[in-house]
């Protein structure tokens, strides 16, 4: 509560407006309602204010829950002054930019802040991921052959390139498949992922396991490690359905795959990400790394309003299978492949093992990429609906700089954004209108939130305040924040969480360069002379906290050692020294404090 009077003062000196009142309201807010009012309600808020800026007027049903004094409610109402008409509610022709991102930045600070939801909410979550399920088995019974064949003619126009060379790769047997960092179904670690035991018989007809399971045939002769189980379809494992922290209000669901998928997968992403995000045609049109193309189209889109962006809600969960095999039609080979590499069903706590008509879950290293194209190439049959003339290579390149997907965040042209919208809709998937904008100045994409073409975006808690330096989670995210702050030019906030930090830490919180990996704070001056430097490298030294991960023990010798190092990605060392004996993610954290390189 002090870390929101302290910047809700700041917003106002900056605004120069009284927020006295206001603090009042939060105070009595939370004593009643808890952390859930900073967590959900002024999320909710700030999901009203940003319709609000794009609508270009505060609509009646708005900021729901508390009183009006006009047409504007009286919590925030000196700010929001500077931004709409205080009679009338309309945006003024000329808002305060200041306010504009105060505003936004103390509704939206504790949106994503990582907390367990309650056990109804997890329920909640999960029947809403079973209802996807039904939703997606209903709009398939509207995928008619003329929508089908139209969905596989416009996504030949765009991935046709891609499509060939990869599955030329799959021709011959170029795959180079690897394991992830996350977790698996068999509840696998990390280097027992490299002694693989069963095989599903599906891969077995597109990817025989004596091809990629094996560092060399000798390894496949050899007991226990040649000994495979070869799964008929009906015994193959489930993916694992779990939660995980998204939001107070509601967890983020994904599926945790079985090791020889999630495998699989793995090298079917790394053939088509690249050759995706290189084409001549889609190239600048999809993306997979970098969101900084989305941020500037959202950001362009804000200031000359002619760019739209949308949103979808559980966007993952919605891509039917149905969508994916139109999409590959043309392409056997790689459609056998791709469904050969998709795990069937699913464990869902509370309901069972459900058998899927999504085509995957998040946690499949292809849901990311095969979504993308799926709404690629539904965006472009929104606008050959919206220009009433089919897609051709002609107008896919004429729209390039102007259509752009990057997951489930989708650019388009203003004047197609309501058409796409509709055939969005028409074929299943759910436009989340509360954060997809097109009529007035805000846009948001890739978490780049902007107004009139200046960055707005929220600095955002991710994690609870620290109590003690022993909480390393908590210490380094509330290091970040604030440094964070320090870039926004919160000043005075920047200077009660140093104040906050250094007590935790007893006062060894230095300043340091933005590469370093001790817990120390960023500054635009330049930096005094070091504490002492490198007697071997000449590198400037600090007394800080740093952050030491302790991994599991997971020993790893024989064939799987060997697979592990033929696996390897680049020709750099990307292991420890001891990663056949320890590996994995960190069992636990702590904070040691020692010299450490400042720079």
């Amino acid at each position: 509560m002090s870390l929101v009077r302290t910047i809700l003062n700041e917003i106002g000196d900056r605004c120069d407006a009284s927020t006295a009142d206001d603090y009042k309201t939060i105070v009595s807010r939370v004593e009643n309602e808890g952390l859930s009012f900073l967590t959900i309600t002024l999320a909710n808020l700030g999901k009203d204010f940003q319709k609000s800026l794009d609508q270009g007027f505060v609509a009646p049903s708005a900021f729901a829950g508390f009183s009006r004094a006009g047409a504007l409610p009286r919590f925030l109402g000196g700010l929001l002054g500077l931004v709409f008409n205080k009679r009338t509610g309309v945006l003024l022709n000329d808002p305060n930019l200041d306010a504009i991102t105060g505003i936004y930045q103390l509704l939206a600070m504790f949106a994503k802040i990582e907390l367990d939801c309650t056990e109804d909410r997890v329920k909640a979550a999960y029947a809403a991921y079973i209802q996807c399920e039904n939703d997606i088995k209903v709009s398939n019974q509207g995928f008619t052959d003329e929508l089908r064949n139209e969905f596989a003619r416009v996504s030949a126009l765009l991935f046709s390139g891609t499509f060939s060379d990869v599955s030329l790769v799959i021709h011959k047997g170029d795959l180079v498949p690897h394991h992830g960092p996350g977790a698996t179904a068999e509840k696998l670690s990390s280097n027992k992922k490299y002694t693989l035991m069963h095989w599903n018989s599906r891969l077995e007809d597109t990817f025989p396991h004596m091809e990629y399971m094996y560092p060399n045939y000798l390894a496949a002769l050899e007991e226990p490690f040649g000994l495979v189980d070869i799964v008929e379809p009906g015994r193959e494992l489930p993916s694992r359905v779990v939660h995980v922290p998204k939001t107070l209000k509601t967890p983020r669901i994904i599926g945790i795959e079985p090791t020889h998928m999630q495998y699989m997968q793995q090298a079917l992403k790394d053939a088509l990400v690249p050759r995706l995000e290189s084409d001549k045609l889609v190239g600048s049109m999809i993306g997979f790394t970098n969101q900084l193309p989305n941020q500037e189209m959202a950001r362009q889109g804000s200031y000359d309003g002619s760019l739209a962006t949308l949103d979808l809600s559980e966007a993952s969960d919605r891509v039917s299978n149905q969508h994916v095999l139109a999409m590959f039609k043309s392409w056997p080979l790689l459609s056998e492949a791709v469904q050969a590499t998709r795990t069937r069903k699913a464990d869902v706590p509370g309901h069972g093992v459900i058998r899927l008509a999504k085509f995957a879950s998040m946690g499949s290293a292809l849901c990311f990429p095969v979504e993308a194209m799926v709404f690629l190439t539904v965006v472009f049959m929104g606008i050959s609906r919206s220009l009433n003339t089919p897609v051709s290579e002609k107008l896919i390149k004429r729209l390039i700089g102007r259509v752009r997907v990057y997951g489930d965040d989708i650019i388009v042209p203003r004047e197609h954004a309501e058409a796409v919208a509709t055939t969005l809709q028409l074929l299943g998937y759910k436009v989340n209108t509360a954060k997809s904008f097109w009529t007035g100045k805000f846009r948001e994409s890739c978490g780049g939130d902007f107004y009139d073409g200046e960055w707005i975006t929220p600095i955002r808690l991710r994690r609870m305040l620290p109590r003690q330096w022993q909480q390393p989670d908590e210490v380094v995210s509330f290091s970040s924040f604030r440094n964070q702050l320090y870039k926004a030019g919160y000043w005075k906030t920047v200077a009660w969480c140093d104040t906050y930090l250094e007590k935790i830490l007893g006062g060894v919180y230095p300043y340091v360069e933005e590469t370093s990996n001790a817990v120390g704070r960023h500054t635009f001056l330049p930096l005094l002379e070091a504490d002492r430097m490198c007697p071997y490298l000449h590198r400037p030294m600090v007394k800080a906290y740093v952050r030491k991960d302790k991994l599991p023990n997971d020993n790893l010798e024989g064939y799987g050692a060997l697979m592990k190092f033929f696996l390897k990605k680049g020709d750099l060392p990307v292991f420890n020294k001891e990663h056949l004996i320890v590996a994995g993610r960190p069992l636990a954290s702590r904070m040691v404090k020692r010299w450490t390189y400042r720079d």
